[in-house]
Formats: C-alpha cells, sequence, structure tokens
C-alpha cells in the first residue's frame, strides 16, 4: 500500500471506531459533539507520523527527536479535546447513594490519551512494517540489477575471448589448405550465429550448447590432417533441457589450451557430457603439458569466469569439482536445472 492508502484506512478504521462507541452510547448527538475533535487529532498525527514524522525521523533513526515529538503532540491533543468534553448533567437534590462509585470513572483526558495513543501505536507498527517490505524489495530488486549487470559484463567478457582463439586457428589453417579454411569460416559463422543470438537469452536448450562444443572441436581439427586424441561422450536424454548458453565453453577451451594437444602421442582431451531427468553432467580431462604455456594478455578470465556465473545463476543447485595432479587436469560439473 501507498501512503495515501494507508492513511485513509487509518482515518477509515478509527471512524469505525468512534461510531461504534457512540451507537452504545445513550446520546449519540451529544457524544458526537463532545469528540469530533479527538477524531480529527487523531487524523492529523496519522498524516503527521505517515508524511513527516516517520520518514523524516524514525526511520532516519532519530529516535530521541520523533518521541520527544510524538508524546509531546499526543498530550497536547489529548488535553485540548478533553476540554470539549462536558460534565454529565446531575438531577437536583440530594446525590444518589452510590455516586462514590461514578469517582472510579476515567477522567475525558485520560480516555482521550488512551484512543490517540493507541491510534499513534497502531499507525507506527503498520508503517514500520510497510518501511521494511519496501526496504526488502528495494533489496531485492538491487540484487537483481547488480546480478544483471554482472552477467552481462561477464558474457561481454566470453565474446570477444571465443572470437580472438577462432580467429587465431583460421589464421593458421589459411596457410595449410584454402578448402578447409572456408568449412572452418563456415564452422565460425555457425557458433557466431549462437553467440550472438541464441547466447541473448538467459537459457538455451543443452543440445544448442553441445553443438556448439562439437563445431569449436571441428573447427580445431581442421587446422591439421592429423587426427588428435579428442574423444567426446554425449548422452542428451532431453534434448530441450535449459541450460545458461556459453557455461561449458571455457572448460574446453582451456583443456585445449593446457593440453598440448598437437603432440598427439603424450596429450589427451576426454569430454563427456550426459543428462538424466533434470541433471546435467559434465565431465573433461586433459593431460598437462610439460612445456610451461605462454598466456596470452586476453586469456586467464575463462575458468574464472564460469565459476562465477555458477555461483550467481545456480546458487546451491551445482557441484564443481576441479582436480589436478602433475599429468592431467580434470573437471567435473553437475547442475540440477530445478532443485
Amino acid at each position: 500500500m501507498n501512503k495515501i492508502t494507508r492513511a485513509l484506512f487509518q482515518v477509515s478504521f478509527w471512524a469505525v471506531i468512534w461510531i461504534v462507541m457512540g451507537l452504545s452510547q445513550e446520546e449519540f448527538i451529544r457524544f458526537f459533539h463532545e469528540n469530533w475533535l479527538a477524531y480529527l487529532f487523531q487524523v492529523l498525527l496519522i498524516f503527521s507520523l505517515i508524511y513527516v514524522l516517520a520518514p523524516h525521523l524514525l526511520f532516519k533513526k532519530r529516535y530521541i527527536e520523533f518521541a520527544v515529538l510524538s508524546i509531546g503532540l499526543i498530550v497536547i491533543f489529548a488535553f485540548i479535546s478533553s476540554q470539549f468534553v462536558g460534565a454529565p448533567e446531575r438531577p437536583h437534590g440530594p446525590p444518589p447513594p452510590h455516586e462514590g462509585r461514578q469517582r472510579g470513572i476515567p477522567s475525558p483526558l485520560f480516555i482521550n490519551l488512551l484512543i490517540i495513543t493507541v491510534s499513534y501505536i497502531l499507525t507506527i507498527f503498520v508503517e514500520t512494517f510497510s518501511f521494511a517490505q519496501k526496504k526488502e524489495e528495494d533489496l531485492i530488486l538491487s540484487k537483481s540489477e547488480t546480478m544483471e549487470t554482472e552477467l552481462k559484463f561477464l558474457k561481454s567478457q566470453i565474446n570477444p575471448h571465443f572470437l580472438f582463439n577462432s580467429l587465431n586457428n583460421i589464421y593458421a589453417l589459411s596457410a595449410i589448405d584454402p578448402q578447409k579454411t572456408q568449412d572452418s569460416i563456415l564452422y565460425l559463422s555457425d557458433m557466431l550465429r549462437y553467440v550472438l543470438y541464441e547466447c541473448e537469452k538467459p537459457m538455451v536448450p543443452v543440445e544448442k550448447e553441445v553443438t556448439y562444443i562439437e563445431d569449436f572441436i571441428k573447427l580445431f581439427e581442421l587446422k591439421s590432417s592429423k587426427s588428435y586424441p579428442i574423444k567426446t561422450q554425449f548422452s542428451i536424454e532431453n534434448p530441450q533441457l535449459q541450460i545458461v548458453p556459453m557455461l561449458l565453453i571455457p572448460f574446453v577451451e582451456n583443456a585445449f589450451k593446457h593440453s598440448n594437444i598437437h603432440n598427439t602421442f603424450e596429450s589427451f582431451i576426454e569430454i563427456k557430457i550426459e543428462t538424466t531427468g533434470e541433471m546435467i553432467l559434465f565431465e573433461i580431462e586433459n593431460s598437462l603439458s610439460k612445456a610451461p604455456i605462454s598466456k596470452d594478455k586476453v586469456g586467464g578470465i575463462g575458468i574464472r569466469n564460469v565459476q562465477k556465473r555458477l555461483s550467481l545463476l545456480y546458487p546451491e543447485k551445482h557441484e564443481l569439482l576441479i582436480t589436478q595432479d602433475q599429468y592431467s587436469y580434470k573437471v567435473v560439473l553437475k547442475i540440477n536445472t530445478h532443485a
């Protein structure tokens, strides 16, 4: 509810309370004349709290000023409104035998003070609850906007890195076989189409992600006529199972970069992608080059990028295990897409 809705709700609620109290009296008109000012002060306090005191003092943590001003207004309004309540008329003659009991009836000042205080406290409760709810919504919105911005930044890192590696491969191939160069350009065209159009969507079918990886491998294998020690095992039970785009390819790029796959006798790359129900299992293992790998200036962002995206998009829904020894590097990633 916005401010005016909350204020009108409070005003209407207390109007009903006063009407019910008046109907329980013998003289409703007299009751109305004596208490209309108390109700008016209630309305003034409610609007003052909602529009001034709460946003400028209470929610700004100026508690002492808020308390002093609130108590002062309550007492003043209760005192002024009680002056309009006349003393009950008594018939002439000796006082009734049970008049002493009437001395226990609370004074108009006490009654008005109590009613105004209760309405004020109720309004504080409603405003505090509304403020806390709005603050939580703003926090969720802020986190969502931050996540979206960060994901766009991470994706912008992926695409140039991919294009850099692919163009390097085609450049190397152009000196070997023009026909294969044309084929590689075709593969690159399909891959770029996926990156530029499909990856604009938050989720894509896992089949398209697998096709992208297959095209990546074919593009690499076109560089030479020799057979590379690359093994793939793709078992896709549900091709339409959704996954975040460009999530797996950095691991593949990393494997090709560090496996020294050109040395076909001492290197290997094994890739496995399996889907069962709502679970995606991705495994990749590669040999490690004995010689140090020179890192390009634009590289080094892939694995960190994926880890960041996983934490943002699949919190508590994924398991990432990376193991390494002196001979191999292995990644096992499990994603529960509907956890």
